[in-house]
């Protein structure tokens, strides 16, 4: 069940093209729940879902948002290469439609209740746009969280000198996280309201936030969600989500059942499970399941009159005589001979209409552009100033160690000695380097060592009565002695 003790939050996900499945569940919502619409905290959107969450919280129609979206994909279908065609300029159509369509004092009631995700393009990061000071601001913000890199222009619009992107690119969902956010996809998954494919699979893919299944319907999906499909399929994209709203009702009891239409299928519907009841509850419960899916495909069989009307005339296809000659198959293989002619002659042309549109902005836009090429600039420079240092650091720490070995190698032991003992005479380093030598030689702990170093450092035998004599040794004037005594050095003083 749905908690309605707490605020609640409605989310709209980003889906390009797919965008006409949350205007059948915006409707759906309305018609059948219009509390969680008016009593909605906020109502969030990304890209796509930017239009209908500004079309239920401005008020807008929705039959005439429904048919404004089918009216656009009509007009990308139109050209060879669809919405990537040079002459099919995706934000300027959307900015007229937005602009015809808000109210006057939409951006009023936007403020403190929308929430547009948008991607900074400096940093990358999410911005949600909860503020409008304007009917144009509030246009403006709908436009940049639309705005796909590309496939939609390459220089970025700006809201309030700020550059921004498509928001699903960085947040696609906003605020799903939130315990009592109604979350809206038209990709099967994890939403709240999301269509249910029959192919069970436990794989699925999180992008921005947005649970996408692996299935055949979501392939599907995914590839018309750029490049829109006929008419008719949206039509029906439309009406399975009125038809997902209606079971996310159902399942968390909030399904209004003061529909004009309903009262009498309700009554007869209780009088038949009077009569089941008395016979058998099992019998009972599946019936009772059967009448309500009458009901529910009763009720999608009457979408609302004005979405119901406005989707079926964008649907329509108004053919004058010029468009019946031109999809005569005679004309229509004429022109894919002739395309390679064609086709250069109009991008020309769109490109010439687009740098004369462009003329108005031409000064902020390159003054960007500068700005962007610097600072990448400068960051290439930064890369490679840091790299440069570290090696030149790594090598000369190589080189200034290899030096320091190669000059103790060269300065030798007597470099080690005190600047007295290098004064000395030889006999007294050659001394020194030969105890150095006799004491890693020695096992330390088992003999002790006494050394007599006299000062004409002569041999001869020193206490023969106590030592064990070592011809090795004594030939340099040194004795051993046995003892079990804890090893130490003692070191006799230079007579």
């Amino acid at each position: 069940m749905f908690p309605l003790d707490s605020p609640w939050n409605i989310s709209f996900a980003g889906c390009g093209f797919l965008g006409i499945y949350h205007v059948g569940v915006a409707s759906c919502l309305q018609e059948h729940a219009p509390f969680l619409v008016q009593n909605a905290r906020h109502i969030y959107g990304a890209s796509a879902g930017a239009l209908t969450a500004t079309a239920l919280v401005t008020g807008v129609c929705l039959g005439e948002t429904g048919a404004s979206i089918i009216d656009v994909a009509k007009e990308a279908r139109k050209r060879f290469l669809g919405p990537m065609h040079p002459s099919f300029n995706l934000v300027k159509i959307m900015r007229q439609m937005l602009r015809r369509t808000l109210p006057a004092e939409g951006h009023l009631w936007a403020t403190g209740r929308l929430g547009i995700s948008l991607t900074r393009v400096t940093d990358g990061e999410n911005v949600l746009v909860m503020q409008f000071n304007s009917k144009e601001e509030l246009v403006q913000a709908v436009v940049c969280s639309a705005y796909i890199p590309v496939y939609s222009g390459l220089i970025p619009p700006s809201l309030r000198g700020v550059r921004y992107v498509d928001g699903g690119i960085s947040d696609n969902l906003p605020q799903y996280e939130m315990k009592n956010t109604i979350t809206v996809s038209p990709f099967c998954g994890e939403s709240d309201i999301c269509p249910r494919d029959t192919s069970a699979n436990i794989h699925e893919l999180r992008f921005t936030n947005t649970s996408i299944q692996f299935t055949l319907g979501n392939l599907y999906r995914v590839s018309k969600a750029l490049f829109p499909p006929d008419p008719k399929v949206m039509k029906a994209m439309c009406k399975q989500g009125y038809k997902d709203a209606l079971h996310f009702l159902k399942r968390n009891g909030l399904l209004n059942l003061n529909h004009p239409n309903r009262d009498s299928l309700v009554m007869g519907n209780n009088k038949g499970e009077d009569h089941e009841v008395m016979r058998n509850n099992a019998v009972t419960e599946r019936l009772e399941e059967d009448k309500t899916a009458e009901i529910e495909d009763h009720i999608l069989e009457n979408l609302p009159l004005a979405l119901h009307k406005a989707l079926m005339e964008a649907c329509t296809e108004h053919r004058s005589l010029v468009q019946s000659v031109r999809n005569l198959l005679p004309v229509r293989v004429a022109s894919a001979l002739m395309l390679p002619y064609t086709f250069p002659l109009e991008s020309a042309m769109s490109l010439t209409l687009r740098l004369l549109e462009w003329l108005p902005d031409v000064h902020e836009d390159v003054s960007w552009m500068q700005e962007q090429i610097v600072t990448i600039i400068q960051h290439f420079l930064r890369q490679a100033s840091q790299s440069f240092s570290q090696r030149v650091s790594a090598r000369f720490s190589c080189e200034l160690r290899l030096y320091h070995h190669q000059s103790l190698v060269q300065m030798g032991p007597s470099g080690l000695l005190p600047t007295w003992v290098n004064d000395g005479s030889s006999s007294v380093l050659d001394a020194f380097m030969r105890l150095d030598h006799y004491k890693r030689q020695l096992l330390s702990g088992v003999l002790r060592i006494n050394m007599d170093l006299q000062g004409s450092f002569k041999t001869g035998q020193l206490f023969p009565e106590r030592t064990v004599s070592c011809p090795a040794l004594f030939s340099e004037g040194l004795t051993i002695e046995k003892t079990g005594i804890q090893p130490a050095l003692n070191i006799m003083t230079l007579t």
